[in-house]
């Protein structure tokens, strides 16, 4: 999984970056100019598979990753420069990180702190970003239909001037509903306003006591209805400071700040629900291994995650839920009570 992160200048893009990653990119200094963007790999965090590890005593545990990508400058016009589409286009979702903390040393470009506001002027644009890219496509296209047509061009020209029509309407791409097929179609355009986007509400200190209502403080709830949008609130430059704690120094001060747990875990636990995704996980003599595949894939499709020959000879897998694996102990002890079973290619 691939996810970017924009946002307007002075907003803690990197500080998030740096915080999820656990690297350290300085943040003191902005460049307005084109620079190189941050990438950075990080393990998915996941109990279930420490769990199987310590079952199994492998010699390899392999966790989930999720690349991230800092867009370093990314706002107003340069944002439609093709030096940061083409790092945001390859991305499988968008993070937004939004500014909400008051900071009179570190003025915010855009002016006042306007939570929605800066929401608002981001998607609209990704949105000119999409028109530009569509109305180029959309010229050439036509130029190729006058000399000759075909079924193929006519089925790309008429889905495009309906996705032309929903820009124009200032309706991002992510709430218009497209056919499977469709979405193949569209799938080479990166379009960003088709995207998942994620909203990070990045809090001061100060605003810690409003974690749990946060949408409605900052006047965000307008958001949550919307069509494949998730928003998660985080305190950067905090927990920026508890992850340079130790262990146990750490879990005393979130409980003096009354921090429940840190924005790494929660901010990937959002980006899996809204990406649909999930964990399986396979163990295979000396290797236990996390895989991510889209809620609802088939035992079939799931396999060609592992190897396409194995997607290709597919027949059957044995499978059991990870608790009861988990209560049994081992897998020996579920083949015996006959609860590892065999399932098929539409399981």
């Amino acid at each position: 999984m691939k996810m970017g992160i924009l946002g307007f200048p002075k907003v803690g893009k990197t500080t998030l970056f740096n915080l999820l990653t656990s690297s350290q990119v300085v943040t003191t200094k902005y460049t307005s100019g084109l620079v190189e963007p941050n990438v950075g790999i990080i393990n998915v965090p996941d109990p279930r598979l420490a769990k199987l590890t310590e079952l199994f005593q492998p010699k390899r545990t392999i966790p989930a990753q999720i690349e991230y990508v800092d867009i370093m400058g990314a706002a107003g016009g340069e944002l439609r420069k093709s030096a940061y589409l083409a790092s945001l286009r390859l991305s499988d979702a968008l993070t937004h990180v939004v500014r909400a903390y008051e900071d009179k040393e570190i003025v915010h470009s855009e002016g006042e702190i306007e939570p929605q506001r800066d929401a608002a002027r981001m998607d609209a644009e990704l949105i000119l970003a999409d028109l530009m890219v569509l109305e180029g496509r959309l010229e050439r296209l036509e130029k190729d239909m006058k000399k000759v047509k075909s079924k193929e061009d006519e089925q790309e020209h008429a889905l495009l001037l309906r996705c032309k029509e929903a820009l124009e309407k200032e309706t991002p791409l992510r709430e218009v509903e497209f056919s499977p097929e469709e979405e193949k179609m569209l799938r080479g355009f990166g379009f960003l306003s088709e995207k998942p986007l994620l909203i990070v509400v990045n809090l001061g200190e100060d605003d810690l006591s409003h974690y749990d209502d946060y949408l409605e403080h900052f006047g965000l709830q307008g958001w949550t209805g919307k069509k494949r949008v998730a928003l998660c609130p985080v305190s950067g430059k905090l927990e920026m400071e508890l992850s340079q704690l130790e262990d146990e120094e750490r879990g005393e001060f979130m409980k003096e700040m009354g921090v429940k747990e840190l924005s790494t875990e929660r901010i990937i636990r959002t980006s899996y629900r809204l990406l649909e995704l999930v964990s399986f996980f396979t163990y295979a003599g000396e290797e236990v291994k996390a895989w991510t595949i889209k809620q609802g894939t088939e035992a079939l499709k799931a396999a060609g995650q592992i190897h396409t020959d194995i997607e290709r000879g597919f027949i059957r897998a044995e499978v059991i839920p990870y608790d009861e694996l988990i209560a049994l102990g081992s897998l020996r002890e579920a083949r015996q009570k006959g609860l590892l079973r065999l399932e098929g290619k539409t399981y």
